[in-house]
C-alpha cells in the first residue's frame, strides 16, 4: 500500500460520523474558521451540486447558495476536522449526478424538487425531537360490566330518537 493512502486512511472520520446526504439536498455545513487567534463556527447553507471522491479520504462536496443575488459555491472536504457537522435541511429529488446547470438559473427556475419523505426519515439529520410528556391519564381497560352499561345506554338513546321521530 502507498504511504499517502495509509496517511489518508488514518485521517478519515469513522463511518458513524460521516453524514448521509445526496446531490440535490439542501444542507447546513458547520465549518470551523480561524480569525487571528480566535476560532468560531460558521454555517454555510445551500444545495449540494456535486460530490467527488465517494467516501474515500479525498472525498469532497460542493455547496451552492445565493448571497445578495450572487451565486456562491464552496467546496468542503468530507473528512476535514474543520467540518464539524452537516445537517440535512431538505432532501432534494434530482436526476443528475452534478447540478452545474443551476449556475445559469436564478429565482424559481433554480429550485430543486423535494423528495417525498417525512423529516423523521431523513438520514443524517441532526433533528432533535423533544420528549413529549403526555398529561392525559392512562385509560384503564374496560370490564364487561361497563360495556353492558354502555350498550344499554346506547339502546335507550336509540329508543328516544325513535320516539321523537314518531
Amino acid at each position: 500500500m502507498n504511504v499517502l493512502d495509509e496517511i489518508g486512511r488514518s485521517q478519515m472520520k469513522p463511518k458513524e460520523q460521516i453524514p448521509q446526504f445526496r446531490v440535490g439536498d439542501t444542507v447546513r455545513v458547520h465549518f470551523r474558521i480561524v480569525e487571528g487567534e480566535k476560532e468560531r463556527v460558521q454555517i454555510f447553507e445551500g444545495v449540494v451540486i456535486g460530490r467527488k471522491g465517494g467516501e474515500g479520504p479525498q472525498a469532497r462536496f460542493t455547496v451552492r447558495r445565493l448571497s445578495y443575488n450572487e451565486g456562491v459555491e464552496r467546496i468542503f472536504p468530507l473528512h476535514s476536522p474543520r467540518v464539524e457537522a452537516v445537517e440535512v435541511v431538505r432532501e432534494g429529488r434530482v436526476r443528475r449526478a452534478k447540478l452545474h446547470y443551476l449556475r445559469e438559473r436564478s429565482g424559481k427556475a433554480a429550485r430543486v424538487r423535494a423528495r417525498g419523505r417525512s423529516a423523521g426519515q431523513a438520514t443524517g439529520t441532526k433533528t432533535v425531537l423533544k420528549e413529549s410528556v403526555s398529561e392525559q391519564p392512562e385509560v384503564e381497560p374496560k370490564s364487561e360490566d361497563s360495556e353492558s352499561v354502555e350498550t344499554a345506554e346506547s339502546g335507550k338513546a336509540d329508543e328516544n330518537e325513535d320516539a321523537k321521530s314518531k
